[in-house]
């Protein structure tokens, strides 16, 4: 039986990269794939995933927060071998469910990747429903300036870390930093 996988760390781990080097590895071996990322994230622009690597990119479909997997896409006609999802913790609590379907009912393995929680230290709804249930939960670790793993991503503006605001901010490195918890509660960005 398919599975339903999580992967997941701070920005910059490599998520995206993974994803994209998972695409690539099933494309080579002739097996069709459908890669998938929720609308809202448009930092790259629409129906595009980009890696901070350079070149190492991909066309990709998009979906809104309000739209349903299972009927925009006929999983049961549909040709596919895998569903990639990349900056998965945009989708909602019913895509997970509907993720999880598409694993169990149609034996196609789902793999996702993508942030655990917000600049607050709070889940998002979907990764928080993935880690209920997710068949497979895998972290990518990264390391803090300081040396520590890295579990924050940390909202700035200027050299100050920001503890307020809105959960959603789609942005880069231009305002966030991934950090350990001590250096966020310190707020210390840098070793400085």
């Amino acid at each position: 039986m398919a599975k339903l996988y999580f992967t997941y760390g701070t920005m910059g781990s490599s998520k995206t990269a993974q994803a994209l080097m998972l695409r690539f590895s099933f494309l080579e071996r002739g097996k069709k794939v459908l890669f998938l990322k929720p609308a809202i994230d448009n930092r790259d622009g629409e129906n595009i995933i980009k890696s901070r690597i350079p070149g190492l990119e991909a066309p990709v479909d998009v979906f809104d927060n309000d739209d349903n997997l299972l009927d925009i896409y006929n999983f049961e006609l549909l040709d596919i071998d895998c569903v990639i999802v990349d900056e998965v913790n945009f989708a909602s609590k019913e895509h997970i469910e509907q993720l999880k379907y598409i694993a169990e009912e149609f034996d196609i393995p789902v793999f996702t990747f993508g942030l655990r929680a917000n600049f607050k230290t709070e889940l998002f709804e979907g990764s928080k429903r993935l880690f209920e249930i997710a068949d497979k939960i895998e972290a990518i670790n990264s390391p803090c300036h300081c040396g520590k793993k890295t579990i924050v991503n940390a909202r700035y503006k200027g050299r100050k870390i920001l503890y307020e605001g809105e959960s959603i901010v789609i942005g880069g490195d231009e305002q966030y930093k991934s950090l350990c918890y001590k250096c966020w509660k310190e707020g210390k960005l840098d070793k400085n």
